[in-house]
């Protein structure tokens, strides 16, 4: 039996190697390579080279083809010191990839010589395993759970609609969700408003949401905005947030919503529901239709169900 170094010595024989420097200076010249880091979750939070693919070792032949689909794309693999990046490099040739090489020396080496390194967001042993399930997903990862916490979203309305979403804003991570409604909490909302419990009835339905969200995860900073929304203050309240989520009730509120979104370039998520029926959309102003120029003129008033 094979020790580990002899395994490391052997596969030397078959995976070239390049230097940091030489590394450094194809990505400065553009070149056409995946820089594939395969170290542990806790050595990639320490640090990582940017726009490095990271897949760690124990994951690589489960995950990759999800990163790196083309098997002729040359892909240059590094670790903490180029010795696992050098049986990766191994282990994809024996999946296929033609053009992989290891870097010697490692992240180690990178740092050592003062090249650019990049760190995400710190998180906490709680925040770690409260987003795990995210961790595992290509979409989110850690730098999208990062980018998750960092966020700013506005929810216009805390009722049918603006309740699932606050719930799932808040369960994900959404760092500040700022919460607008006009409203008090009714036992005729209950059956339908999650984000409301019993005893919330007769108080406002932005600080009993708040409560919910806090209740569920403390990560999150809520501003609850009891009051209507308006010509007059649309503008100062959608400045604070990155992403505008539109659970209102009323077409007047909607197409405010829209038209400040639109003059604010901020992107919308649009919901409307009636009985069983429903239709989500995206508005991203600048690249695409708003909701104004899908339906330029509101219907009259009382010809739509509320």
């Amino acid at each position: 039996m094979k020790s580990y170094r002899q395994i490391v010595e052997a596969a030397k024989t078959e995976i070239p190697e390049v230097t940091v420097d030489e590394v450094q200076a194809n990505q400065e010249n553009g070149g056409d390579f995946v820089l594939l880091d395969v170290r542990d979750e806790d050595e990639y939070r320490a640090g990582y080279i940017p726009d490095a693919v990271h897949v760690t070792r124990g994951m690589l032949e489960f995950s990759v083809e999800n990163y790196i689909p083309d098997r002729e794309q040359k892909v240059i693999v590094y670790c903490a010191a180029g010795l696992r990046s050098l049986l990766a490099a191994k282990s994809l040739r024996e999946m296929g990839y033609t053009d992989t090489v290891s870097m010697a020396g490692g992240y180690r080496d990178w740092a050592a010589a003062g090249y650019a390194t990049a760190q995400d967001k710190s998180m906490s042993n709680e925040q770690l395993d409260r987003y795990s399930r995210h961790f595992m997903l290509t979409e989110v990862g850690e730098k999208g759970q990062s980018k998750l916490l960092d966020a700013k979203v506005l929810l216009v309305g805390a009722g049918g609609l603006g309740s699932p979403a606050g719930v799932y804003l808040g369960a994900a991570g959404i760092g500040h969700l700022g919460i607008i409604d006009s409203d008090v909490v009714e036992l005729s909302n209950l059956q339908r408003q999650i984000l409301h419990r019993t005893e919330a009835v007769g108080t406002p339905k932005v600080q009993s949401a708040a409560t919910t969200i806090k209740s569920l995860n403390p990560d999150v900073d809520v501003t609850p905005y009891n009051l209507r929304l308006t010509a007059e203050n649309v503008e100062d309240i959608f400045a604070e947030y990155d992403v505008i989520v539109d659970g209102c009730d009323n077409f007047a509120t909607r197409y405010l919503v829209n038209d400040a979104a639109v003059l604010m370039n901020k992107p919308i998520v649009h919901g409307s529901i009636f009985q069983f029926e429903g239709q989500v959309s995206l508005f991203k102003p600048n690249e695409g239709p708003c909701y104004r120029c899908m339906y330029p003129i509101p219907p009259p008033p009382g010809m739509v169900p509320s």
